[in-house]
């Protein structure tokens, strides 16, 4: 900046604000630095003078170095904010020691602490801003008198603070204090002890204060006491499961501004910048209602400062970057035109002046020439904000007919076929037949969505299996009002639950114990691929469960929970390829194992310490050794152990390694397994361990390298071809690895190899022939038939393709002529019917019309009887390889 535009920013103060030309006037050297062009540094508090003299003549100074640096143009609104927020804090931090030492001279001043809410908490105080403080102690640490209560010594602090704050005498005062945002303000004292806060916030708390919360902090007195705060109630802002009650409350609350400020939304002359429509508070309410809904499961979009959080909204594709950049602009332009209505007397106001000749002055002192000028800057920000802000709101769609004729003529419009059964159903949910629809608030909230969620399942694929599935799902919840407050904030969701709902079984059933499933398809992210197993395991560990391995188990659980059902939707909605699916399942499975498998290990450490120089180590076989799980499929794992097996634990209640490690696989199969209230996990399945089920669920490594080289059956070889390991350390890893290696590579009768694989195949039809017309798997010719002869063909060849993935598997044994390369695509087509089918038809037969385009979408065919020709052929081809590999011919197809 130019020494000019320090000359001509003082000017203007002198001429259009007399607060500026008062301080100008008080502070003669300061006004000569400033009109050199010099922006001196946070102003140092005087320790010699009285505790509110100092403060008083700080403010005084601070708020003229800041206003003419503003009008200058040489610091920009966040170093405004930040500046006027940083005197804020280091003032309250002052009165809070003062008001504890003056009681207790010697002693710390600790036990009590300032929690900054709203703009101070964003670091976005304004020029003239109050603070809005909320004041807590600890009565086991807050220094106080000889026979006085701390709740006493508390008070008298909290009232001491205030009053070095808002005095005021000729030098003016420090800063205004508002205290009412603290819980029940009517009837609580105005500090408050913690653990009551936290109390409150966890049990009572109204919808808007999680909203406030979001700016929180600790600004001032005892930093870790308000820390401590913060993370006991952060579960209680940011949620996992969306409460959109919530989100309508802060709709309402801009609803309720409106209508009590009507004279300020008109814009003009007297427009509010704060309340008005399009204004300030619409851009941090919009802000604050996108990071309630998606910062819970997404930790990097809890900034408290409002750009900021824009900014990270939309880096993470949660809101337009157009309207990032509109709420943005607009947010700069209104909040610096505020700050100049305040600079001229030093007044909380946020209107613009009715008066032209104010007006005018504001204009001036804002440098524009008049206020035609000044409000044609701001007019098309506030129009944009505004349209932005009301895309909030959902459709308005016409309310269903009570009527019963008029309801099924509505519904037949809407595409319901059977109009007369879906009235029935839709009359029988008014009348609360659910537990779930019987309070008041739950058929309000059913009747808000109740036209948008009809006409969303009017248009599904099958709208009377999804009409029937949704009632099923409301007879089983224990309470429909945030179901329908999330479809109502989000009518897309709609359209996708009717389509999850007549497609697929599983996912509807799912939604019905668990409905928050349907949260974690609030964004685009969810139909997207998963990541990897390093991301994922780490996204299981991101909760605050810390220690508490029972909260641990239930992270994981609901993570799980929802990534499957995620998956799920994805082909429902047909945005993956069902075999990238498939391995987004497996890669979900295999950080579960990873993430309770260590938290389960550490948990039994506790009783009973480690086995020295050993660890557990799981084997992946089957589906999830490959790398390619389905919605339904269990887990086939191996335990194992490294080290001595006459060794013991080095714990409290110390073991012997063999019984330790059969407790803790136990425990973690349990862990695995067991169902809970946030669902179950996976069937675990350890037939396949040494010695089958009557073997102990773990052995050591040697026992297992003994056992697989000189007693393991065939089958149990082919079986360890797509062996895995999936938990262990890196060490660990390699050398069970290394087993496998050796044993899959030692040389056999190939003649023998043959015959045991073909007997056993049919053992395996005996006692699981195929489920239905559709059995990708168990058919002659299906996926079964084909791992048979892919596994014979690899360990007669053991140094072709020995490697877990059936697929590059395949590709390497059709390199070397021992399998067709059709072989691959076969594989292919099977795997991605067998994951869809899993889901949309679990019984494997052909299913409803609707379902059957969604399968043939999916796989790219032309039509559902070219679909089953190309099943039919490529079984066909299959039978053919096993038939060439074993000698079998399999009757019919």
């Amino acid at each position: 900046m130019t020494v000019q535009s320090f000359v001509d920013a003082i000017a203007r103060a002198e001429a259009h604000a007399p607060f500026l030309r008062l301080a100008l006037e008080q502070q003669p050297d300061l006004a000569q630095r400033l009109a050199r062009g010099e922006v001196p540094g946070p102003t140092a508090i005087d320790p010699d003078l009285p505790v509110g003299v100092a403060l008083r003549r700080a403010r005084r100074r601070e708020a003229l170095i800041v206003a003419i640096a503003d009008l200058a143009g040489a610091l920009d609104l966040v170093g405004v904010t930040q500046r006027l927020t940083d005197f804020a804090d280091r003032a309250l931090d002052l009165a809070i020691r003062t008001a504890i030492r003056e009681r207790a001279p010697d002693a710390e001043p600790i036990g009590f602490v300032a929690m900054a809410l709203g703009k101070q908490g964003s670091h976005e105080l304004n020029y003239s801003s109050d603070i809005d403080p909320i004041l807590l102690f600890d009565p086991a640490t807050l220094p106080h008198r000889a026979r006085e209560e701390p709740v006493e010594a508390a008070v008298r602090v909290a009232r001491r603070v205030v009053e070095l704050l808002q005095a005021r005498d000729g030098e003016g005062y420090v800063l205004r204090v508002d205290l009412r945002l603290r819980p029940s303000p009517e009837a609580t004292p105005i500090a408050l002890p913690v653990e009551a806060a936290i109390s409150y916030y966890e049990s009572q708390a109204l919808p808007w204060e999680r909203a406030a919360f979001i700016r929180a902090r600790a600004c001032a007195g005892d930093i870790a006491l308000g820390q401590l705060f913060l993370d006991a109630i952060r579960p209680f802002v940011w949620r996992r499961a969306v409460d959109f009650g919530a989100v309508g409350e802060i709709r309402e609350i801009t609803r309720r501004i409106r209508d009590h400020h009507a004279q300020g939304q008109t814009f003009g002359p007297g427009y509010d910048l704060k309340r008005g429509r399009g204004g300030i508070r619409e851009v941090e309410f919009f802000t604050q209602i996108h990071q309630l809904i998606h910062g819970g499961r997404d930790p990097s979009l809890r900034a408290p400062a409002t750009m900021d959080a824009l900014d990270r909204l939309a880096a993470a594709d949660r809101i337009e970057t157009e309207e990032t950049a509109a709420l943005k602009a607009g947010y700069v332009a209104l909040r610096t035109v505020e700050h100049r209505l305040q600079m001229i007397d030093d007044r909380q106001t946020h209107s613009l002046p009715r008066a032209p000749e104010a007006l005018d002055g504001v204009s001036r002192l804002a440098g524009f020439q008049d206020s035609a000028a000044l409000l044609a800057m701001i007019e098309p920000h506030v129009a944009r904000v505004g349209r932005i802000y009301d895309s909030l709101d959902p459709r308005d769609e016409a309310a269903l007919s009570s009527d019963p004729d008029s309801l099924a003529a509505q519904l037949e419009r809407l595409g319901f076929g059977d109009s007369a059964t879906a009235a029935q159903l839709v009359d029988r949910w008014r009348g609360g037949s659910y537990s779930a629809l019987r309070s008041p608030a739950a058929r309000q909230a059913l009747e808000a969505v109740l036209p948008g969620l009809m006409a969303a399942l009017g248009q599904a694929p099958d709208p009377r299996a999804a009409l029937i599935q949704l009632d099923t799902m409301l007879s089983r919840l224990p309470s429909a009002i945030n179901f329908f407050r999330l479809i109502e904030a989000r009518p897309q969701l709609g359209q996708l639950m009717a389509a999850i709902l007549s497609h697929a079984p599983p996912l509807a059933g799912a939604l019905g114990r668990r409905p928050a499933l349907l949260d974690g398809l609030i964004d685009a992210t969810a139909l997207a691929p998963v990541g990897d197993v390093a991301a994922l395991a780490a996204e299981m560990w991101s909760g605050e469960a810390g220690d508490d391995y029972e909260a641990a188990l239930q992270r994981v659980r609901l993570v799980v929970g929802e990534k499957r059902f995620a998956l799920g939707a994805q082909l429902v909605a047909g945005t993956s390829d069902p075999l990238e699916i498939a391995h987004g399942y497996a890669r979900v499975a295999g950080a579960a194992v990873e993430v309770l498998g260590a938290a389960t290990v550490a948990e039994f450490a506790r009783a009973h310490g480690s086995v020295p120089d050993s660890e557990l180590v799981i084997l992946a076989l089957g589906r999830l050794g490959g790398g390619a799980l389905t919605h339904a499929s269990d887990l086939d794992l191996i335990y194992l152990f490294t080290g001595d097996f006459a060794a013991e634990s080095d714990g409290a209640k110390p073991l012997g390694a063999v019984h330790y490690y059969n407790r803790l696989a136990q425990r973690l199969s349990a862990a695995l397994s067991v169902p809970t209230a946030a669902g179950a996990l996976y069937e675990i399945d350890t037939r396949l361990r040494p010695s089958g089920a009557q073997g102990p669920l773990v052995v050591s490594l040697d026992g297992f390298a003994r056992y697989q080289r000189e007693d393991a059956w065939t089958w149990e070889h082919m079986a360890l071809t797509r062996a895995r390991a999936v938990f262990g350390s890196a060490a660990a890893r390699r050398e069970v690895t290394a087993v496998i290696d050796s044993v899959l590579a030692a040389a056999r009768d190939t003649r023998k190899l043959v015959a045991d694989a073909v007997e056993m195949r049919a053992e395996m039809a005996r006692h699981k022939p195929p489920q239905g017309s559709l059995d990708a798997k168990l058919l002659p010719g299906g996926l079964v038939d084909l791992e048979f002869a892919v596994h014979v063909a690899q360990l007669s060849h053991p140094g072709v393709a020995i490697v877990p993935d059936l697929d590059p598997a395949i590709a390497a044994l059709a390199r070397e002529g021992i399998v067709p390369s059709a072989l691959a695509e076969d594989y292919r087509f099977l795997t991605r019917l067998l994951v869809l089918l899993r889901l949309v038809a679990p019984d494997n037969e052909p299913p409803s019309p609707p379902t059957r385009e969604l399968i043939v979408r999916a796989l790219g065919a032309e039509h559902w009887d070219a679909l089953v020709a190309r099943f039919t052929a490529t079984r066909q081809e299959v039978a053919q390889v096993w038939q060439s590999v074993s000698g079998e011919t399999h009757g019919g197809t």
